[in-house]
């Protein structure tokens, strides 16, 4: 009987296993589909009021990616831990999906450096505005979408 073992990416989240940024957790279909219910309703409300706070609107944007993304991770039994789990969660996704590039899971990437900017204001750094949530907004059903797609067919790491 053949074992049902994802390759892309495999170094990659062995090494942050052995980093202690990812721990093993019991992998879960239903928690991960139970995190993409969260994630489309992250995105009705980002759009339900992005006319009322743009930076509010974003951060749910972004919350809403980072739940899919997350879902993808859990599906597998991975968890992410500590300072920089978001990033953990972005880099270990890609390297689990590319090639080919995967344009909506990069830009997660800027997404979560304005979001902390948004989130953590500071005076010389710009916060999330009306066009940055159109572009983050063009990214973040793809992510949803693709993430469902690849609980899917991702086994347990």
């Amino acid at each position: 009987m053949a074992v049902n073992v994802w390759n892309k990416g495999r170094a990659e989240v062995e090494q942050a296993i052995q980093s202690g940024s990812v721990t093993r957790v019991s992998a879960s279909r239903d928690l991960a589909e139970e995190m993409l219910v969260q994630a489309r309703g992250a995105l009705a409300s980002a759009e339900a009021s992005v006319d009322i706070s743009v930076e509010s609107a974003f951060n749910l944007l972004y919350d809403a990616g980072r739940l899919a993304m997350s879902a993808v991770l859990v599906n597998q039994g991975l968890k992410t831990r500590g300072e920089g789990s978001h990033a953990t969660v972005i880099d270990l996704v890609i390297a689990q999906t590319e090639p080919p590039k995967q344009e909506a899971f990069r830009a997660m990437k800027w997404m979560r450096l304005l979001r902390n900017d948004t989130q953590y204001p500071n005076p010389e750094r710009p916060r999330a505005a009306r066009d940055d949530y159109d572009d983050a907004h063009q990214h973040v059903p793809e992510i949803i979408i693709r993430a469902e797609q690849l609980i899917k067919v991702m086994p347990p790491f």
